[in-house]
């Protein structure tokens, strides 16, 4: 059965990862200029140049069927840190959002996908509460400068793993590896989202707000209690505590419990900005699929969290083990991406059936693709393996609807070959190939472009189908 008409078909970026133009028309430096300057890592001071690139980036995603696409805003590039407002930076989005309605294709919004004015990270970043502060008027200048051109908004990308990658593992901005400054960092987080929303319904602004989070739904190696634990361990700390806090307004209670077991300090958590966390919760949820996560419990040694930003020199590296909670395990039957990343389409069927019941919100998958290897020099790429994945995740996602799931669109990450954080440009997920060795970064189709057009155009009707039942 083919999706309704009003599904949005579309593909996605984020500011950092794709416009480039990092010094142009009044932006200032993020946490990620800063950090990726100072230590000489590949960065996206050019990227995809998608900042002068966009009418031909938005007209080819029109030419390829999509009706929507997903982009964010650079808090660099629209708040100077004196408070005043870049008109040029505001310019360049209104630019942006006039173009997509042009071609027909609506707005999907996200505030905040990681770039955070450094000038802010040298005050503390989310260690400090003031930046709530900041994320707040921040919020609210975009709102009521987009208020009617944009009718969906997400707060935040990804809450887990820039907390976790920035505060815990250590290898994202600011770089450090501190439990309690983890706990510290997400709780505000979590609190400058509601607070987001909080504004957004006083506003009065036109449309919906939700949040987008990198999904990983829970499996065990077995039904044994242990393993239901360690499952609960980890869901908590994959899942729940964004999803539970933006949805519901609860931050796990069982969560806290084992913080406070582990002697972590909550006392930056004030009785107010609980209570307007209970009260702010959000209208859908945005998730990020790539991979679930199976889990066994914890037998030993210490925490270790090891990410492989390195594709195939580090394969085989990545390690997720909480001391005392749980253990993350490969499955030997799945295939996994040079950058170790489990290619496993019924999680997202799982993970969807799961959090309707949970949640009982509509659901966008904002993200999902896969990250390969390719060769974009001989102006063509045959990437079937793409095609395949997301004919796959597609049908988990068909599926998840024949059985009740309340999902209203589907984003591939991404709309054309970017930046990819520490993986540099090597990393390739996009539909549209981009020749970073080219002067002129020039744009070219994929197959998989091609093959995502024909599978809009039927609304999803020649998806091949595969039943998990």
């Amino acid at each position: 059965m083919p999706m309704k008409e009003n599904f949005l078909w579309g593909s996605a970026t984020a500011s950092y990862q794709c416009e480039g133009a990092w010094k142009e028309d009044g932006r200032i430096a993020s946490n990620w200029d800063t950090y990726l300057h100072d230590n000489h890592y590949e960065n996206g001071d050019v990227a995809s140049d998608f900042y002068h690139h966009y009418k031909e980036d938005i007209a080819m995603m029109k030419k390829g069927g999509q009706n929507a696409y997903r982009f964010s805003f650079a808090w660099p590039r629209i708040v100077h840190e004196d408070g005043t407002i870049n008109t040029k930076g505001l310019d360049f989005y209104h630019r942006i959002i006039d173009e997509c309605h042009r071609n027909a294709i609506e707005p999907f919004v996200t505030l905040y996908h990681w770039d955070l004015p450094e000038y802010l990270e040298a005050k503390g970043g989310w260690l400090n509460r003031d930046t709530c502060d900041a994320y707040l008027k921040y919020a609210e200048i975009c709102f009521r400068e987009f208020n009617g051109e944009v009718k969906y908004w997400t707060t935040f990308n990804e809450p887990k793993w820039i907390v976790v990658s920035g505060y815990l593992v250590g290898n994202y901005p600011p770089a450090v590896q501190c439990a309690a400054k983890t706990v510290q960092a997400a709780y505000h987080m979590m609190l400058a989202s509601a607070m987001a929303v909080k504004k957004f319904r006083e506003l009065n602004i036109a449309g919906t707000i939700g949040i987008v989070h990198s999904y990983s739904p829970v499996n065990g190696v077995d039904n044994t209690s242990s393993t239901r634990a360690a499952m609960r361990y980890a869901d908590n700390f994959m899942n729940n505590w964004v999803l539970d806090t933006a949805a519901k307004g609860e931050i796990p209670a069982d969560l806290l419990d084992a913080l406070k077991e582990k002697k972590i300090c909550l006392s930056f958590m004030k009785e107010a900005d609980l209570k307007l966390i209970q009260s702010q919760h959000v209208d859908f949820l945005g998730l990020n699929y790539y991979a679930r996560a199976l889990i066994k419990p914890y037998e030993g040694g210490e925490t270790s969290l090891i990410v492989n930003n390195s594709g195939s020199k580090a394969k085989g590296c990545t390690t997720t083990r909480i001391k005392n909670w749980f253990e993350q395990v490969r499955d030997p039957n799945s295939e996994y991406t040079e950058w170790d990343t489990e290619i496993y389409p019924k999680g997202l069927y799982d993970g969807l059936l799961m959090a309707n019941k949970r949640y009982h919100l509509p659901m966008y998958i904002t993200e999902n693709g896969v990250g390969m290897y390719e060769d974009v020099s001989a102006g063509i790429v045959k990437d079937d393996y793409r095609i395949s994945f997301m004919n796959d995740h597609i049908n988990a996602l068909m599926n998840a609807m024949d059985d009740g799931a309340d999902v209203r669109g589907y984003f591939a990450w991404s709309s054309f070959d970017l930046y990819s954080w520490k993986n540099g440009c090597e990393k390739r997920y996009g539909l549209v190939a981009v020749d970073f060795k080219d002067q002129n970064l020039k744009r070219f189709p994929k197959k998989s472009y091609m093959w995502y057009r024909s599978v809009i155009e039927k609304n999803g009707g020649n998806i091949l189908r595969k039943s998990y039942k």
